[in-house]
C-alpha cells in the first residue's frame, strides 16, 4: 500500500509554498507520496501531516483533518507559532522525521460549542483554541449572563466573552489577560472582554464544568460566536452558548521531549539570566577526604 503524507501550506504566501515543495521533495527521497489535499475517501490512507505556516495554518489543518486522528507536525514559518514544533529550517528534516515514524504524539483536548437560538434551534460547533463571543455592532456593549454548571454568576456588558482550552490559554486569551495554561492541565479557561463589572475575571473549572452564556433579550448587539478565529456562529438577542469539553482530541506530532516551560521561554524571548536552577540536599553531598 501506497504510503501517503500530507503538507498543508498557507496558499497566499510564496515562502510557504515553496516551503511545501522542499518538504515534498523530501517525503519523495524516503519514498512516501506527498499530497497536498486532503481527501478521507481516498483509498490510500493519511498517516501524518506535516503543516508549514503559523498557528493559523496549524488550526486550520486541525479543522481539514478533524476526527481523522492523523498526528499533525507544524514547522513555524509565522511569528509566535506555539503550535508548531519546528522552525523555518528544519523543514526536510520534519518531513523525514514523519516518513521515518520518528516522532511522538501529544493529545491535546477540543471545545464542543453549541449555539441555541431563542426558537430552540441548535447550532454544533468544535475549537482546538478558543470560542469568542463577539458583539457584533462595534458601537453598542453586549450584554451577557454568565452561567457555570446550570448556575448563574454574573451579568455583565462587554465587548465579548472568550472560553478556551489550556492549549488556547496562550492564544487570544492571553492577549486578553488570561493566565498561561500548561497543556497537559484538563480544564476550561473562561476570560471576559472589556467586562463593565467588578467581579469580571478569568476563571478556570475542571473538565466536568462546562459555562454557558446567554445574549441577553434587551441588549443592543446581538452576538457572533468565533471559533479558533476563522468559523462563526451568529448568537442572536436571547440566544445562548453553551462550551463544554470535546469528546474529540488533535494530535501534535512531536520530535523532541522539551517540556512546555522551555517552549514558553523560547517563544516569548523570557529573561532567565541569574537562574542557579537546583540544589542537591546535604545527604546526597559526598564527604569530605578528611571524613
Amino acid at each position: 500500500m501506497t504510503r501517503r503524507i500530507l503538507i498543508v501550506v498557507n496558499p497566499h504566501r510564496t515562502e510557504t509554498v515553496e516551503a511545501g515543495q522542499i518538504a515534498a521533495r523530501a517525503l519523495e527521497a524516503e519514498g512516501v507520496e506527498p499530497c497536498f489535499d486532503f481527501n478521507p475517501d481516498v483509498s490510500a490512507p493519511i498517516e501524518a501531516a506535516i503543516v508549514l505556516g503559523g498557528d493559523g495554518t496549524m488550526l486550520h489543518a486541525a479543522h481539514v483533518t478533524h476526527g481523522t486522528k492523523i498526528p499533525l507536525l507544524g514547522v513555524n514559518l509565522g511569528r509566535v507559532g506555539f503550535l508548531a514544533e519546528l522552525e523555518r529550517d528544519d523543514v526536510a528534516h520534519a518531513a523525514t522525521r514523519l516518513a521515518s515514524g520518528d516522532y511522538h504524539v501529544e493529545e491535546r483536548r477540543t471545545l464542543q460549542v453549541t449555539v441555541i437560538d431563542p426558537d430552540g434551534a441548535r447550532h454544533e460547533g468544535w475549537a482546538l483554541n478558543e470560542a469568542t463571543l463577539e458583539r457584533t455592532d462595534l458601537h453598542s456593549t453586549l450584554e451577557v449572563a454568565v452561567e457555570v454548571d446550570g448556575r448563574p454568576l454574573s451579568t455583565f456588558g462587554c465587548d465579548g466573552v472568550i472560553v478556551s482550552t489550556a492549549t488556547g490559554s496562550t492564544a487570544h486569551a492571553f492577549s486578553a489577560g488570561g493566565p498561561v495554561m500548561w497543556p497537559n492541565v484538563d480544564a476550561l479557561l473562561f476570560v471576559p472582554l472589556s467586562a463593565h463589572a467588578l467581579f469580571a475575571r478569568p476563571l478556570v473549572v475542571g473538565p466536568d464544568s462546562y459555562f454557558a452564556v446567554e445574549v441577553m433579550e434587551g441588549t443592543a448587539s446581538p452576538g457572533n460566536v468565533i471559533l479558533d478565529g476563522s468559523r462563526g456562529i451568529d448568537v442572536p438577542r436571547g440566544g445562548r452558548l453553551e462550551v463544554r469539553r470535546g469528546d474529540e482530541t488533535v494530535l501534535l506530532a512531536r520530535t523532541n521531549d522539551a517540556p512546555f516551560t522551555e517552549r514558553l521561554v523560547k517563544k516569548f524571548s523570557l529573561p532567565t539570566n541569574g537562574w542557579r536552577g537546583e540544589r542537591p540536599s546535604r545527604a546526597n553531598t559526598p564527604p569530605d577526604e578528611d571524613g
